[in-house]
């Protein structure tokens, strides 16, 4: 390990541990004024049919992003591009091995790296990642600004503009990336200040590889629709889970904050949304006169449907590699 990689590690340590100190923190306040015995009250007798609807659309929603994730690699000439078997293989173990990684990015790095080893070159592989990632987060916003259409007052709250500055910026920082010469060239000019040869000219091989999306607007419309699609799952996903919970409010309130609620997730304060996710759900349902203990209890029911979501990951990662799927990659794949 080299002293830049050791530094780096030392860096990180100390902000993991923070972030997850504030998660348990956060949790444990919410978790209080909501109270354990009202918040497990609230878990007794679920309706079950809500509950097989709301893993229903979770499966529908990771399919949807498995297909936006491998639409992003067909941006690719076809020498370069996966089979759709391991492609989806990928996929799924990835978004499986993400929820027990460090944030979302420990589950990229993952694709990423069993990306390239289908054959894909490693800047073309964290390109598609980093883009499903961008699209993601533009679909939020989408959503968000509906959720804020709905909830006009919230446009001011300093956590609501917190979020919306913070993913903001990311949208417009990898928008720029991908369609402007002169981002292109600043984020270029940075790379050259990295330490080690090799990590430079994989800077700026990624660089290249995302520009090369430009090319592609029409495929990157259709994976912005999907993304937004995606959110949209998730809304009726709270509220299913909501109807089994038989928590008091309309659908119009589920469309107003839930999209606020992953945007706020997607502040990087936490450990994989937790805490904050609790936090907002609690805050925003009040709004809608929801007590403090079924709110927190939904909150906690669509973190793990995302986790039930993940399930199929954890299947193929326990049989392994399946015979001839995962095998040499023909010498010219059909484009």
């Amino acid at each position: 390990m080299s002293d830049g990689q050791r530094r780096e590690r030392r860096v990180r340590s100390p902000w993991r541990a923070v972030r997850a100190a504030v998660a348990v923190a956060l949790t444990a306040a919410v978790l209080w004024r909501a109270d354990l015995a009202a918040v497990l009250d609230a878990f007794r007798g679920p309706n079950p049919a809500p509950l097989f609807a709301a893993v229903a659309l979770v499966i529908v929603d990771r399919a949807l992003m498995g297909w936006r994730w491998i639409a992003l690699l067909g941006a690719m000439d076809a020498g370069h591009r996966p089979r759709l078997a391991p492609a989806l293989r990928v996929f799924f173990v990835s978004t499986f091995l993400g929820t027990f990684l460090p944030a979302s990015i420990g589950g990229d790095a993952v694709r990423t790296v069993a990306t390239a080893r289908l054959g894909v070159p490693a800047a073309h592989a964290a390109a598609a990642v980093l883009l499903d990632r961008l699209l993601g987060v533009v679909g939020i916003l989408v959503l968000a600004a509906v959720g804020l259409f709905l909830a006009r007052d919230l446009t001011t709250h300093p956590a609501i503009v917190a979020a919306l500055a913070f993913t903001s910026a990311v949208a417009a920082a990898g928008a720029a990336l991908v369609f402007s010469d002169r981002a292109a060239s600043v984020a270029n000019r940075l790379a050259r200040w990295m330490p080690g040869g090799g990590l430079r000219r994989l800077a700026a091989e990624l660089i290249a590889s995302i520009q090369l999306h430009r090319h592609h607007r029409g495929r990157i419309t259709a994976v912005l629709a999907a993304s937004v699609a995606v959110q949209v799952l998730r809304v009726l996903e709270a509220w299913t889970l909501g109807l089994a919970l038989g928590v008091p409010a309309g659908f119009s309130a589920y469309l107003a904050f839930v999209p606020l609620i992953l945007l706020v997730m997607l502040l990087p304060i936490t450990v994989n949304g937790i805490g904050t996710s609790q936090a907002a759900f609690v805050w925003l349902f009040a709004r809608a006169g929801v007590e403090p203990a079924p709110a927190f209890a939904l909150s906690v029911l669509f973190l793990t449907l995302g986790v039930v979501g993940n399930l199929p990951g954890a299947i193929l990662y326990a049989v392994g590699p399946s015979k001839g799927v995962d095998g040499p990659r023909p010498a010219h794949p059909p484009a």
